[in-house]
């Protein structure tokens, strides 16, 4: 078990990018949350099997259809063995 923390920039609020990110990590099984940062990034923190965390950072770098990434940055930290993923605000 492993948990990262991964930060997403550029054009990824108001373009459904928390919800698709819900919508990813639950199809890969992952738990954790997601939620829009005040600086206009996203920040996601995602708990699963080493493969299933690297789709998840995959899928970050384009996100849904609308989104502009321009960085993913990730961090990994210490997993909280927490269920479900959730979308904060």
């Amino acid at each position: 078990m492993k948990r990262l923390r991964i930060r997403i920039s550029g054009k990824v609020q108001g373009v459904f990018y928390r919800a698709s990110a819900q919508a990813k990590a639950k199809e890969l099984g992952l738990n954790g949350w997601v939620q829009n940062e005040e600086g206009g990034s996203v920040l996601i923190e995602a708990e699963g099997e080493d493969q299933k965390l690297q789709r998840m950072v995959e899928w970050c770098q384009v996100g849904p259809g609308a989104a502009q990434v321009e960085q993913v940055e990730t961090q990994e930290v210490q997993p909280q063995g927490v269920s479900g993923f959730e979308v904060r605000r």
